[in-house]
């Protein structure tokens, strides 16, 4: 103990440590690389407290030296990186949103000290400040819970501070708990209606035929070509989808990509009316003209507009819309002088076909496995929660039927 290295109080100084000319501590160490390392402490006290998380870290295989000198841009950008698995499209449009909300204020904390509180109180931002959707918040997070997952299997962190995050958000009052719903079957025909009969919107009737006719994804459905209708057989091919996203300066451009899912890619028999729609679509283009637009090396795509390019999701949707506010109006003023309630049509867009051609398919259909094979869903407790809901119309209807049947 007399040749024991003692500080300005007294103290004995274990090994490591070392009191500076100017009082402060400090502490050397071998990182697991063999690296030598030093952290530094106004007083003992916190000095030690280094010293035993930094021993702690390095018996349980961690690098405490990375934790506290990388940033999340830093590890996002290693993450994302090796993302070999993620469609082109995918990837730049995860990398845009990103950039866009996370790596210009966030982005530069050191991972070390980023904890769950300040991950919630982010993601608290993002939603109250930025006025992010629901969905997009879950975007972000489904890329920064999985970076952060990495550096915690490397080595880097002790905990993943994403963890029970959006668990915890999404029990809170603030959270957008929407369910999209089906179109019934008389606002359905009410619509349809409505489109054939006013010459200004017949030519979308077609598209939008073959989207409540199909079930497809709206990219899945702007995506086909002639090439793909077997109309011998009446069978759709979906091989592919028409997809329009960011690329890594923020300009928009369309792309061709696989399906959403391996399930995607599937076949799809063609009732009568999709059938006949597809056949109007071509006779109708054999008057304005087939469409001249290639995109990734597909061409001869069925929907087209008049200028011979490739419809666009917002497009579709923008017009579901203008035809449904022009419904709405007419049979509001019409409903008004025939003293009724008027038949309102809900705001929808394309997807809400997609869900309203499965409700009647599950109205009508119990084998779950067929409906999934159609949808394309990869999860069958999608199939079967739209199945639930669908059918509890139809439970109440048949126990209505059964008024006066069963206690005689």
């Amino acid at each position: 103990m007399a040749n024991s290295r003692k500080d300005s109080r007294g103290y004995v100084l274990r090994t490591g440590e070392c009191q500076r000319k100017d009082g402060r501590y400090s502490y050397s160490y071998m990182d697991l690389q063999g690296n030598r390392r030093t952290v530094y402490a106004k007083t003992l006290v916190d000095l030690r407290t280094k010293e035993r998380k930094i021993i702690r870290d390095k018996e349980d295989g961690l690098d405490p030296h990375a934790a506290d000198r990388m940033t999340l841009n830093q590890l996002y950008d290693r993450y994302i990186e090796q993302k070999y698995d993620l469609k082109p499209s995918t990837k730049v449009n995860y990398i845009y949103m990103y950039n866009h909300f996370v790596r210009p204020v966030f982005g530069k904390k050191i991972i070390g000290k980023i904890k769950y509180s300040d991950v919630k109180k982010f993601y608290y931002h993002l939603i109250l400040e930025n006025k992010l959707k629901a969905k997009t918040l879950d975007n972000v997070h489904t890329q920064l819970h999985p970076a952060f997952q990495m550096a915690v299997r490397d080595g880097v962190l002790r905990l993943n501070p994403t963890d029970g995050v959006m668990a915890e958000i999404k029990k809170s009052h603030i959270w957008e708990h929407t369910k999209r719903h089906a179109l019934t079957v008389p606002q359905q025909k009410a619509f349809m209606d409505y489109m054939k009969s006013h010459r200004e919107y017949q030519g979308w009737v077609p598209v939008i035929t073959v989207l409540l006719g199909t079930g497809m994804r709206i990219g899945e459905c702007l995506g086909l070509r002639w090439d793909d209708l077997d109309f011998e057989k009446r069978i759709i091919s979906v091989n592919h989808t028409l997809i329009y996203r960011p690329d890594e300066n923020g300009f928009s451009i369309k792309r061709i990509s696989t399906p959403k899912t391996i399930s995607g890619q599937r076949t799809i028999p063609m009732i009568n009316e999709v059938f006949d729609a597809f056949l109007q679509e071509y006779e109708l283009q054999k008057c304005i003209g087939f469409t001249s637009e290639e995109i990734d090396g597909y061409s001869n795509f069925v929907f087209a507009t008049a200028f011979g390019t490739v419809y666009s999701a917002a497009s579709v949707n923008h017009a579901i819309d203008r035809i449904r506010s022009a419904y709405n109006r007419e049979e509001s003023k019409k409903a008004e002088r025939e003293e009724r309630e008027p038949l309102l049509i809900p705001h929808f867009t394309a997807h809400h076909l997609r869900h309203t051609f499965c409700t009647r398919v599950c109205e009508n259909e119990t084998n779950l496995k067929v409906i999934q094979s159609i949808m394309g869903h990869a999860d069958i407790s999608t199939t079967m929660d739209i199945y639930a809901e669908a059918t509890q119309e139809k439970k109440q209807e048949i126990v209505a039927n059964l008024q006066g049947k069963i206690i005689i």
